[in-house]
């Protein structure tokens, strides 16, 4: 039961003997109400009010179960026990019958007195009592109870909220159900302008027919009728205390309830906001200018086109700015070239580029189409205001201005028929040069251009002035940029035997990319060739200088015979050698079409994708590798063999790696549009584009694929060399029957002597020759393998000497000749230059 309400379950009724206080909820006759609402707002901290009967023998006749909560002693463990026996400890018990016969004598009693719950616990109880007969005319005496500390608490509470609603200066008000005043503070009687007496039981309708109270009214009720509450309603109007100024408040709204649900009315803080109301009616305007200002500068320089550029700013002020506008440049600007100072005895030229209006008013028409091209005098107001960088601003617009406007008389009347009234140009200025002119001009739209308008004009111009600029500078920057990115790139891909070699390069999309992606193929000895495809991390000229740094570096590498895992080793210190954390990734991959085997290496790039002749696809993981650059990196190489009708992708990641797509998603991508057949090579490089590149990149593509195809037979011989027998004369022979076969007859002579001298070599220096192949591609190539680990060298010799001119003798013979390593041993070859064949 709550605080100050005696009560409980008994059987009969009683008659009190004396009035029970309140204890802090004391209400005076005129806010009865006033005050059930505050102590309902005490909060969920309701008081257990415990209430029992005890007979005049001491034994107790009634336990309500408030007594039973409070104390822990039941109803049936209680009634018929004596009170001080059940509640006090033994040491205690005298006194409190001492003091029960007292009470029972007709003296009444409150005070505080611990006491022991059931479990033990000791609690202090406020106490009072209430002599009072029975029906039987037997004496009885009425007891309640309640804890002390949370009465203090709830006294507390009251006691601030008290103070908080007398005392703020906030307007503060409780409403009952019907919307009348409960209560209300003294700040808000002062902001309405009459008592509080004159307030309660009145709803607002009635107290201030002055406002908008239908309107509030409509928000109370809806608050009391969802519990939501309602926070910056806004009402205006006037009050008795000034019934001659508009006024204007926030307020917010709550619904009361007590703890059981039970719906009480709605209180409601108020606050007046006149002077932020009419701030904001002030900022309103200026806020329009501000969105407008907003929305234009996320329209304008979406893009580096220069016309493009202008009409989106002519497309942002129609018709929220100007009725008409358009844009005009130099013509050196529109060349891409930085426009001279505009000199004070010369005309100027512009030509339109952005031309826009709000309604049909034919102001279109007589101003210079999109394109056309207008000449001002050097004394033209239009000529003078570019001249001095300023805006020039005409707020009323007559025939005589208007003459003093336009370049061409004829345009005077159309403008008047189209109603200009008022008139503003700006120049188009970016890093202290003039571009062009923007004009915009008001018909329908009453307000005349003014302080406020010219500052907004500006800022929009100076924004597309800039832009406008940006998009001349990367015309010139990226056409310089391109030039040397295609430059550093392959400008011819040569054939080579044994595999069908397509490629792609394609720019960013984004016209102020250039990108650092490149590829190469390199032809190699013995009919080999390195396929090389990088990516130097970043955009820009550097990058793209970067890139051809390494690209040079790893051709040179790769002729040089080194395995692709030194390629990338010698690569890494190039790339750590140009510093200013530049990095790339690289794979380097050498194809050798007589065991149709690929020997791989990657620094950090992504993995390759195969696809074998039955349409089986598979993604080539090979073994990590740091980026070049990052310096101190260990790569390594993997080795495996590819059947005929295979095909081999190199890409970068532009190809398959997008916002939102997993990188692994487009490589499966790739993959699957790789494996459909019947495709011929460049058919699925387009394939590839189509279907992973579909709204643009922005990132540089470069990719090469590769066709495995099966050698002709006339294009390569092999003869293994035992390790017994005449072996220069077998390789002789050999040599000589080869080359008859294949009608080179004309070079046997001298192959026959490069091969004896290999084979010999080979003899002396390396233990033993292993194989001899002869390979025709471009040239005719003579290769010994043999198991040693030394390259042959170049050495000097005396005429006395036996020996030491065979590496000599191959040097002048061959058109050019080499060694490289191989797992096994190593292998020598040289070149010798096919006879030429018209046709």
């Amino acid at each position: 039961m709550e605080a100050g309400t005696p009560g409980g379950t008994g059987e009969g009724t009683y008659r009190a003997g004396g009035q029970l206080s309140t204890h802090g909820f004391e209400q005076t006759p005129d806010h009865d109400a006033a005050g059930a609402a505050s102590a309902r707002l005490a909060g969920h901290r309701l008081v257990t009010l415990a209430t029992a009967l005890v007979q005049e023998d001491g034994r107790i006749l009634h336990w309500s179960e408030e007594a039973e909560a409070l104390t822990g002693w039941t109803a049936d463990e209680a009634i018929g026990a004596y009170p001080a026996r059940l509640l006090l400890p033994e040491e205690a018990r005298e006194a409190g019958e001492k003091l029960f016969r007292q009470l029972v004598a007709g003296r009444g009693w409150s005070g505080t007195h611990r006491v022991r719950r059931r479990d033990g616990v000791a609690v202090e109880l406020e106490f009072h009592t209430y002599p009072i007969t029975g029906p039987d005319g037997s004496a009885l005496l009425l007891a309640t109870a309640s804890d002390v500390h949370t009465l203090r608490e709830v006294e507390s509470d009251l006691a601030v909220l008290d103070g908080f609603f007398t005392q703020s200066p906030i307007g503060l008000a409780v409403y009952d159900t019907d919307l009348r005043f409960v209560r209300l503070n003294a700040a808000l009687a002062r902001i309405n302008g009459l008592t509080v007496e004159q307030h309660l039981g009145r709803r607002i309708s009635a107290v201030l027919p002055g406002i908008n109270a239908a309107e509030v009214e409509a928000v109370m009720r809806q608050v009391l009728t969802t519990g939501k509450p309602v926070i910056d309603a806004r009402s205006h109007g006037r009050v008795p205390g000034d019934p001659r100024r508009d006024r204007a408040w926030s307020a917010s709204y709550f619904r009361l309830e007590d703890s059981t649900g039970r719906v009480l009315g709605v209180s409601s803080s108020i606050i007046d906001v006149t002077e932020r109301f009419q701030a904001e009616a002030r900022a309103a305007r200026a806020q329009e200018r501000l969105t407008l200002l907003a929305s234009a500068s996320a329209r304008i320089g979406t893009t580096l086109d220069l016309r493009r550029t202008a009409e989106e700013m002519v497309e942002a002020v129609i018709p929220r700015f100007a009725d008409f506008a358009t844009v005009d440049l130099l013509e050196p600007v529109l060349r891409g070239e930085e426009p001279a100072p505009i000199q004070p005895d010369k005309p100027i030229e512009v030509r339109a580029v952005a031309v826009g209006e709000a309604y049909g008013s034919g102001l279109t028409g007589a101003a210079a189409q999109v394109g056309g091209t207008t000449e001002y005098g050097a004394h033209r107001v239009y000529a003078q205001c570019l001249r001095s960088g300023r805006p020039l601003l005409k707020a009323h617009v007559d025939e005589e201005v208007l003459r003093g406007l336009v370049p061409d008389p004829d345009r005077v009347a159309p403008g008047l028929a189209a109603g200009i009234h008022s008139y503003l140009l700006v120049p188009l200025i970016a890093r202290g040069m003039v571009l062009g002119g923007a004009e915009f001009v008001r018909t329908r739209n009453p307000e005349p251009f003014g302080a406020a308008d010219v500052s907004l004009a500006e800022e929009l111009v100076a924004r597309t002035a800039l832009a406008i600029d940006n998009a001349r500078l990367y015309r010139r920057e990226r056409e310089t940029a391109l030039t040397l990115q295609r430059s550093l790139l392959p400008q011819e891909i040569h054939r080579t035997l044994g595999l069908e070699i397509a490629h792609r390069y394609l720019p960013s999309s984004v016209v102020s990319e250039v990108g650092g992606d490149w590829f190469d193929v390199v032809p190699l000895s013995c009919g080999r060739v390195a396929l090389v495809v990088g990516d130097v991390m970043g955009h820009g000229i550097r990058a793209a200088a970067t890139m051809g740094q390494l690209r040079t570096v790893a051709r040179t590498l790769a002729t040089l015979d080194l395995p692709p895992e030194q390629v990338l080793g010698r690569l890494d210190e190039t790339a750590s050698a140009i510093g200013d954390g530049q990095f790339a990734t690289c794979v380097c991959a050498v194809y050798d079409p007589v065991d149709r085997s690929f020997v791989i290496a990657s620094a950090g790039h992504l993995p390759p994708v195969r696809v074998d002749p039955d349409g089986s696809t598979h993604v080539v993981h090979l073994p990590p590798g740091v980026p070049l650059g990052v310096g101190g990196g260990a790569f390594e190489s993997t080795e495996f063999t590819l059947p005929a009708g295979s095909t081999f992708a190199l890409y970068t990641d532009g190809l398959v790696e997008r916002r939102g797509r997993d990188l692994d998603e487009g490589i499966d991508l790739l993959a699957r549009t790789l494996a459909v057949p019947g495709r011929t090579l460049e058919e699925s490089c387009d394939a590839a584009l189509a279907a992973l590149v579909t709204d643009g990149t922005e990132d540089d593509i470069a990719m090469i694929m590769a066709r495995v195809l099966p050698v002709p037979s006339d294009r390569i011989a092999t003869l293994l060399l035992p390790g017994e027998g005449p072996l220069p004369a077998r390789a002789r022979r050999f040599t000589r029957a080869t080359l008859e076969s294949w009608g080179l007859s004309a070079l046997t002579d001298y192959a026959e002597l490069v091969v004896s001298e290999l084979v010999t070599n080979a003899l002396l220096h390396a233990d033993a020759p292993r194989r001899l192949r002869l390979f025709r591609d471009r040239t005719l190539t003579l290769e010994v393998s043999d198991a040693g680990g030394q390259p042959p060298r170049l050495r000097s010799s005396a005429e006395e000497d036996e020996g030491g001119r065979g590496i000599h003798l191959v040097s002048e013979l061959a058109h050019r000749w080499g060694s490289r390593p191989t797992r096994h041993g190593k292998v020598v070859w040289a070149e010798i230059e096919l006879p030429y064949r018209p046709g």
